[in-house]
């Protein structure tokens, strides 16, 4: 859903200290972009580069500024800067409106949110909100759960047990996130947050028992808010014609929201501990954030061996020569 000026106050009212002015109808505009910046020249009458798309924020330079102006030069400013489709004006440090500055935005329906945190404080708190909100997401079929720290996805069909192997997890200590329903938000360039829905968080459902309260069975300690996606874990079903990477060398990724992630794929037969191939999953993923690459370094000493066999051998067919 967009993100309105009525959103935005109703949701970061309290934590910017918002105070209400200007046109009532403004509550109702879209907001469309993630930035919030003050208006520049615009003020002065300059409107060459001014991106109107953004948040606009008026600290105290600029509302100095405003108000050191003629009666009819403000006016004029302002009449101009409001005749551009701006989400909302914010004024910081609670200040109070220049002369006409009230006038002017109900006669072009903006919306004026003053706020009485300092301009600084105030760009630090709507920052993030904003960035938040505008981030690419998306809803992913699995179960994400902390292991060793490491977030691992959980993906499969139906039926295929990552419910089941994520409740092993935890009854040995390790922490749910997500069941069924993965909310997946970008995070910056390259970091994936995943997250339950505000409804199902932390219930999940077992074939045969039903939805059970993790936390209330296990305790707080046993669940967590949100957690970084760092694994993908593809569950399968066995079968002896797949042809599966037995090394790790060639390794699998998957795209979600532009971010290439690391995928496992393992096939499941029965006897398989799949809880223990998980808690393997994170550590070696833990491992090679040191630097250690197991399947690397064995294919090393392998390459390693047979150079020096070959050696051996021209040496062995050197003296026969001779």
């Amino acid at each position: 859903m967009a993100l309105t000026v009525r959103g935005l106050v109703e949701r970061m009212g309290e934590a910017l200290r918002l105070t209400v002015m200007g046109s009532p109808e403004g509550l109702a505009r879209e907001i469309p972009s993630s930035d919030a910046s003050g208006p520049g020249l615009v003020l002065a009458g300059y409107t060459g580069r001014f991106v109107h798309q953004r948040v606009q924020v008026l600290g105290e330079t600029e509302v100095s500024y405003l108000r050191s102006l003629s009666d009819d030069a403000r006016r004029e400013n302002l009449r101009t800067y409001f005749s551009y489709p701006i989400p909302c004006v914010m004024v910081t440090k609670g200040q109070s409106l220049p002369d006409g500055m009230d006038e002017e935005a109900r006669r072009a329906g903006v919306s004026i949110l003053v706020s009485a945190l300092k301009t600084q404080e105030f760009y630090r708190v709507i920052a993030p909100f904003l960035e938040n909100e505008f981030s690419p997401a998306l809803s992913l079929h699995g179960s994400l759960a902390d292991v060793f720290g490491v977030g691992l996805l959980f993906t499969g069909e139906s039926g295929i047990g990552k419910s089941e192997c994520v409740l092993d997890l935890v009854e040995r200590g390790h922490r749910l996130v997500a069941d069924d329903l993965v909310l997946a938000r970008r995070k910056g360039v390259d970091v994936i947050i995943g997250r339950g829905h505000e409804l199902q968080r932390h219930f999940m459902e077992i074939r045969g028992v039903g939805l059970i309260d993790i936390s209330a069975i296990f305790g707080i300690h046993s669940v967590r808010q949100q957690k970084r996606i760092e694994v993908v874990v593809d569950l399968i079903v066995w079968d002896k014609n797949l042809q599966i990477d037995r090394t790790g060398l060639d390794g699998e990724t998957v795209n979600i929201l532009g971010v290439d992630l690391p995928k496992i794929t393992v096939p499941l037969n029965p006897g398989k501990n799949i809880t223990v191939i998980s808690e393997v999953i994170a550590m070696n993923h833990l491992l090679r954030y040191t630097g250690v690459d197991a399947a690397h370094a064995f294919n090393e000493r392998l390459k390693s061996n047979m150079a020096r066999k070959a050696g051996d051998v021209g040496k062995y067919l050197l003296d026969d020569d001779e």
